[in-house]
């Protein structure tokens, strides 16, 4: 036996099966290692070629799907194909006599990983027979695994794509969101419309937990893009909760609540970006003031807003990441 291959097809059967694992099943984990690496580079090479043409990045995420669809195959496939070519006798010829060739133990490995086989090569008795069988399973399961996964991570771009427009809705940014809602003298009939983003904000939140490559899926329809959508429902809660007279305010546990959930967000999509070196524009409470809401003063506010540079700076890093520009269009 050639210990050499048999050691490099087991090593390419443990990283291909720790991968795999990792990333289907591992929720807590995000993504496997090689399959992390693989979509970074995939977005980084995406987003410079989409400098001249910008719907390039919308097939970041359906080109790393298949790429990490394809390195999971290429693992098994390479790792099976050296465990059989490190003995001479592993496998038979059952119509022609003489040595297995390379392109023989593919062809064997190959349709043994996914089919039943057709009998043209058979695994000799023992030790091969057993490895065969194994390999056969480990063909089953990484179709399973991957039909399982495509199906919840294109369900999951579903679902994100669906919160932004609800957000996008009542507004592209902070300002207009807070206008939107204003009903000539309160906010009251926001509270149902804010609970079920929040809801929708949540589940975001875990699907991005759950499927990191959800990150990669671009659109260069502005209504569709989550990370905008969160970064001015951010900047709306602002506004509710220290930009407006107490007694107009919504409910400070509606407010409360999506602001917990745009920081559950944040923390879990932080580690795709810096936090920015600039500032993002401000809101503009003149805005707010034309369309007839009450306001604290801009000194106030001024203040607001430097208690949270670091989080606005931080929700500018993911905008800029996804290679995108702050909702709006005013100006610090």
């Amino acid at each position: 036996m050639n210990y050499l291959y048999f050691g490099l097809g087991v090593s390419l059967l443990i990283v291909a099966a720790i991968d795999l694992l990792w990333t289907t099943l591992w929720v807590e984990g995000g993504a496997g290692p090689l399959t992390a690496r693989l979509m970074q580079g995939t977005w980084k090479l995406l987003r410079r070629v989409g400098t001249y043409s910008p719907r390039i990045r919308t097939l970041a995420g359906p080109v790393v799907l298949a790429l990490g669809l394809g390195m999971w195959i290429a693992l098994l496939w390479g790792g099976w194909m050296f465990v059989f070519a490190s003995a001479e006798n592993a496998l038979r010829d059952t119509i022609d006599t003489g040595p297995t060739s390379w392109a023989e133990r593919f062809y064997f490995v190959g349709y043994s990983l996914f089919t039943m086989g057709n009998g043209d090569f058979a695994p000799r008795d023992g030790l091969w027979q057993i490895l065969t069988a194994l390999m056969t399973a480990s063909g089953m399961l990484l179709v399973t695994l991957s039909i399982t996964y495509v199906l919840s991570v294109l369900d999951a771009v579903t679902q994100k794509r669906t919160f932004a427009r609800n957000v996008s809705g009542l507004g592209l940014d902070g300002e207009s969101i807070v206008t939107t809602t204003w009903n000539g003298d309160e906010f009251d009939d926001v509270a149902l419309p804010l609970n079920s983003i929040t809801t929708a904000l949540n589940e975001l939140t875990s699907n991005h937990k759950a499927y990191p490559i959800l990150h990669y899926f671009y659109t260069d329809d502005r209504e569709a893009a989550a990370v905008l959508s969160v970064a001015s429902l951010d900047d709306a809660l602002t506004l509710w909760q220290r930009a407006t007279p107490e007694a107009k305010r919504p409910s400070d546990s509606v407010l409360e609540n999506a602001r917990s959930s745009v920081q559950s967000y944040l923390d879990t999509v932080s580690a795709f970006a810096t936090q920015s070196d600039e500032h993002p524009p401000l809101p503009d409470l003149a805005v707010l003031r034309k369309a007839g809401v009450p306001t604290v003063s801009d000194e106030e506010f001024d203040d607001v807003l430097e208690e949270q540079k670091e989080r606005r700076r931080t929700m500018h890093g993911l905008i800029q990441a996804d290679a995108r520009q702050w909702p709006g269009t005013r100006e610090e």
